[in-house]
């Protein structure tokens, strides 16, 4: 029997504030453990949550970003559950009226666009985070805090993903937006950004779902993909026995690269869901969504569009130009000095993200500006040096942090033009190659390349190439 998967993803987020969502306490990653307390994030008796504007805005942002319908009447709810990070054994959440519902977002699958509906978008507070000693025969565990109270994000999908490739876009395309509107760094190294899949398997051409299983701690991306192809297999394989899939949520083992039982659905424990008696109801008028509103950049997947159809870049170009913000407004801060495009993309992607990678540098704050990346590509457009001379200016640009226009005049790189020059260069490197001109005129063209080569290393790469090209073709007899 053939079988179609049927996937949808919960999406967790912390958010970018300075304080939690509902006390003064530092959201910061890395501090020491149970530093960043206060009675109010640790559920002490008596205290009063006052709720993070800041983190309420960065949600609403998200969820008009997602093209959601925001509830113009919301409020937060109790969640009431036992877990040793869980300080005051229930979460403040939203169940009855999410911030956003009924959204949407558009993915490019291997070129085909598919829109993606977004079930809800809802803001609730993060646990605190449990650590296991790694010594053997250790039978504790410790709890830290400092994450209790963490603004969290949470965007539900629709069960609306087919294959991999469906998957890992959504995830890219939601990455991204998280990262444009600057809501959350969306560091899963350190579990700012989370996913948990829920997936099930139907008959090919039937309508009916099958019953789901969820899958928890998918510490990245890939984890997610490998879950997903391990549990349809495993889901595949139960069914072709005439079994029945249990409804249950199971914990990805990376080590082993299985599922395993977590509980199952049924077990589930009611949540006892009740609005938060601490905290005031919020009500939306149109004037704050429209200020909202107005604080959205251009989104990643229209502003990779808007690439393509005006400076006429590919497809992959595109993609790797809006992969980041920082990097798509780079290109365009190049583009309101000098109008080149493919020059400043090619730069951009060659080059500086190569630099980058090789020296591990960080994107977001890296040594050379867009001015002078523009006028390093007005230096090789104007013939003051080559394109291979160029590439050892970046490199130094990159080391140092100074201006093209300062390399080329300390290391004298400037491009050399003089004809006469560089016919005594030619003539000396044909009268030194006589077999390499014979082979050039038996109709070898790759001798002409070493002879250019031979041109370039003599006068250490400052030669016009396109200069040296026709004297040497004018000399040979080409």
């Amino acid at each position: 029997m053939e079988y179609e998967v049927v996937v949808g993803l919960e999406t967790h987020a912390e958010l970018s504030t300075i304080t939690k969502l509902f006390c003064g306490c530092s959201t910061k990653f890395g501090a020491e453990p149970n530093s960043q307390v206060c009675p109010v994030c640790l559920g002490m008796p008596g205290v009063l949550p006052v709720m993070n504007k800041k983190a309420f805005e960065s949600a609403m942002k998200v969820a008009l970003a997602l093209n959601c319908t925001i509830n113009k009447f919301t409020n937060f709810d109790r969640k009431s559950y036992y877990y040793p990070d869980l300080p005051k054994n229930y979460q403040i959440s939203q169940n009855y009226y999410n911030l956003g519902v009924d959204g949407y977002m558009n993915i490019d699958v291997n070129g085909t666009i598919k829109k993606v509906r977004i079930h809800n978008v809802h803001l609730e507070e993060e646990a605190g985070k449990l650590i296991h000693p790694e010594e053997v025969g250790a039978n504790y565990s410790l709890v830290d805090f400092n994450r209790a109270g963490v603004p969290l994000l949470e965007i539900v999908s629709q069960p609306d993903m087919r294959s991999t490739d469906e998957v890992e876009s959504y995830m890219q395309t939601l990455r991204k937006i998280l990262l444009y509107t600057e809501v959350s760094d969306c560091k899963m190294q350190e579990g700012s950004l989370r996913f948990e899949a829920s997936i099930s398997l139907r008959e090919k051409g039937t309508e009916k779902l099958g019953n789901r299983v969820e899958i928890k701690n998918l510490n990245s991306m890939k984890s997610v993909i490998k879950g997903m192809e391990y549990e349809a297999k495993r889901q595949a394989e139960l069914l072709d026995r005439g079994e029945t899939i249990a409804r249950e949520t199971r914990l990805w083992d990376e080590v082993n690269e299985r599922s395993e039982r977590m509980r199952s659905k049924e077990e589930a424990q009611d949540y006892r869901y009740f609005p938060e008696p601490d905290l005031l109801p919020v009500l939306i008028d149109e004037k704050w969504m429209s200020e909202i509103k107005s604080t959205i950049p251009e989104l990643p997947f229209d502003r990779r569009q808007r690439f393509m159809e005006v400076f006429k870049l590919s497809d992959y170009d595109a993609s790797c130009l809006t992969e980041e913000k920082v990097l798509a407004d780079f290109f365009e801060y190049c583009l309101s000095i000098s109008d080149r495009p493919k020059a400043f993309c090619n730069w951009i992607i060659n080059d500086l993200l190569r630099e980058a990678k090789d020296r591990k540098l960080d994107i977001y704050n890296l040594p050379i500006k867009p001015k002078q990346l523009a006028a390093l590509v007005e230096t090789i457009e104007r013939g003051i040096i080559s394109s291979t001379i160029a590439k050892e200016v970046f490199s130094e640009m990159i080391l140092t942090g100074k201006d093209p226009q300062k390399i080329i005049e300390e290391k004298k790189l400037v491009q050399i033009n003089d004809e006469g020059f560089i016919e005594s260069v030619i003539d000396k490197m044909i009268a030194s190659n006589p077999n390499v001109v014979e082979d050039y005129k038996k109709g070898k063209k790759n001798a002409l390349a070493f002879l250019i080569g031979q041109v370039m290393k003599e006068t250490k790469g400052k030669a016009n190439p396109k200069l040296v090209n026709e004297l040497l073709v004018k000399k040979v007899g080409g």
